[in-house]
């Protein structure tokens, strides 16, 4: 019998492998080292192959790609669904290779390598940021047991720290002293962190043409540029600007019944880090719009004035992710209106 579709589950060191007919029905299945997947897929005529997009998949992707073969990442929430039986290695496999065959199921597009590489650098420094505020709330902390509150804030620490080393008043052991110079050091080097990562990221924006063009967009800057493309790529994923809204859950959430539509808040889904950097550069596109008067400017004052500051900040986050959709596939810049 002819296969058609083949179910990957992958993982460090063994992945299985379930190959199905184009009736969807069982037809082999089979355990891979890590070191025979490649070969297996290189051997095998050229069909529709599922995996859960997860750890590593991207890269398997690519790879199964090179040896002829069609890739589908399929969202993990969506493989559950078809999932029968006990939950075991074979059952996953056959879950996806179902999952894939349903038409109304979208998958996740292949990153490339330039964007994984794009992609290292926001959560090293995103990484570095956690890191830092664990740092600083770690140090108000200590402070606060020998009686000094200190407000929130790096720059507060900062300032506030070679004070309190050099004041002799304050109730400061020579010990705990020690201590703080240690966690001021780690401080300094976690900021030298995050500002080599910031300057790394512009440094990257500047040779890559999809992100100059979509810095056009009023609100866009380096790392929201850098991020909208380590998250959509060119665009070639998605039908229109819509639906890259609606996957990074910056539109209503529905819940209609009875012929009676009935919208929420946003849906809050997707990529929340690319959300969050989004609706930070239409607040300041947002807060700026009333001292001046283009068609954009005036659209958000309206909004402002109907529905309130942080909608209209929402509202324009989205027109920003479609925009920049259009951008990405039309290859023209931003022309205001």
């Amino acid at each position: 019998m002819k296969i058609t579709t083949i179910g990957l589950d992958i993982a460090k060191r063994f992945f299985h492998v379930v190959c199905c007919n184009d009736q969807g029905r069982l037809v082999s299945k089979k355990m891979l080292s890590r070191a025979q997947v490649l070969t297996f897929f290189q051997n095998h005529p050229s069909c529709l192959v599922a995996l859960e997009a997860c750890a590593t998949s991207h890269y398997w992707a690519r790879e199964i790609q090179k040896c002829g073969h069609k890739v589908k990442l399929i969202p993990p929430q969506h493989v559950k669904a078809f999932l029968i039986g006990n939950k075991n290695d074979y059952n996953d496999a056959l879950a996806i290779a179902v999952a894939a065959k349903q038409h109304h199921i979208k998958s996740v597009g292949i990153k490339s390598i330039e964007q994984q590489d794009n992609q290292a650098q926001h959560k090293a420094r995103e990484l570095a940021v956690r890191q830092r505020t664990a740092l600083c709330n770690q140090i108000r902390g200590l402070i606060a047991e020998y009686g000094i509150i200190l407000n929130q804030g790096v720059n507060n620490i900062r300032k506030n720290i070679p004070l309190m080393l050099d004041d002799e008043t304050k109730p400061l052991s020579g010990a705990f002293k020690t201590i703080l110079r240690q966690l001021q050091v780690q401080l300094n080097a976690l900021d030298t962190c995050i500002e080599a990562y910031g300057k790394l990221i512009v440094e990257t924006v500047k040779t890559n043409d999809i992100c100059q063009r979509v810095q056009t967009i009023p609100g866009f800057g380096p790392m929201v540029s850098s991020a909208y493309f380590n998250e959509v790529g060119n665009g070639s994923n998605y039908q229109r600007g819509r639906d890259v809204s609606a996957s990074l859950g910056i539109v209503p959430r529905q819940h209609s019944s009875g012929g009676k539509d009935t919208l929420l808040g946003i849906s809050k889904r997707g990529n929340s880090y690319l959300r969050c950097l989004l609706i930070q550069g239409a607040k300041a596109v947002v807060s700026r719009a009333n001292t001046k008067n283009d068609k954009l400017s005036q659209w958000i004052n309206r909004l402002v004035q109907t529905r309130g500051h942080n909608r209209a900040c929402v509202a324009y986050a989205n027109k920003m992710a479609r925009m920049a959709w259009a951008i990405t596939v039309s290859g023209e810049e931003y022309s205001p209106v």
